[in-house]
């Protein structure tokens, strides 16, 4: 399993927010490439970073902050936030995302993901399932969709879809545990899907939990900026 280091940007900075609240946002670090090139000093491959500019404007905003990590690192970067055209996934591929996460846009507009995925293949295109109390949240997780989760990850893996990172909106940025049972059962469901856990990692044990349950990644964020994980641990996991 990869261990996802998580990197959320506001004005070219490295925040956390507590449950998607912009206004519980909490400033680690105004250099995000020193952020970045920690992770990958400690061994670290894969990096998920997200606009938050962008999905609060529902544009591609802090695409110089991917470039620079992109160049300046060798990590794997799977890019959110905002995406709702081909422009803005032009701009994030040529500016060295490997992946991008459509979430919003799987939901209102079914038909531009799906061709996303047909254009740039399914290895490039990863579905954001994100979900509070069992349905799909959307639009900055301020809007609950209506779709239960497991039947919207199922229709995307029939239509092709092979990764999705789903975060259980209640858990993010509390550091009171994983939605363990939840990832089971889409587990259980969907075995070929490469699921991408997220939300209230907050232990070593956690992890391995997620490892065991058979997830291809665990996202971990507030707790490596909080200290409850540390890098050095992670170097061992």
């Amino acid at each position: 399993m990869f261990v996802i280091p998580a990197i959320d940007i506001i004005e070219g900075k490295c925040v956390r927010l507590t449950q998607g609240d912009f206004s519980q946002k909490k400033v680690y670090n105004e250099d995000p490439l020193e952020v970045a090139r920690a992770f990958e000093d400690a061994g670290l491959e894969r990096l998920h970073l997200v606009d938050l500019d962008g999905a609060r404007e529902q544009r591609i905003i802090n695409y110089r902050v991917l470039e620079k990590i992109a160049t300046k690192t060798r990590l794997w970067i799977d890019f959110g936030g905002g995406l709702k055209s081909d422009d803005d996934l032009r701009i994030a591929f040529e500016c060295g995302a490997r992946q991008i996460t459509g979430g919003t846009i799987a939901v209102k507009n079914q038909d531009l993901f799906l061709r996303w995925l047909t254009q740039f293949g399914p290895e490039a295109i990863i579905l954001g399932a994100d979900f509070r109390e069992g349905l799909i949240a959307v639009s900055g997780w301020q809007e609950n969709s209506g779709q239960e989760l497991i039947p919207f990850l199922q229709q995307y893996a029939e239509k092709g879809v092979r990764y999705a990172i789903s975060t259980d909106v209640s858990k993010d940025g509390l550091l009171q545990g994983s939605a363990l049972n939840v990832y089971r059962r889409i587990r259980d469901a969907l075995p070929e899907l490469n699921l991408i856990a997220s939300g209230g990692v907050s232990s070593l044990q956690e992890l391995e939990n997620l490892r065991e349950c058979g997830c291809f990644g665990a996202i971990i964020g507030k707790a490596l900026y909080e200290g409850a994980i540390s890098l050095k641990d992670l170097s061992t996991f």
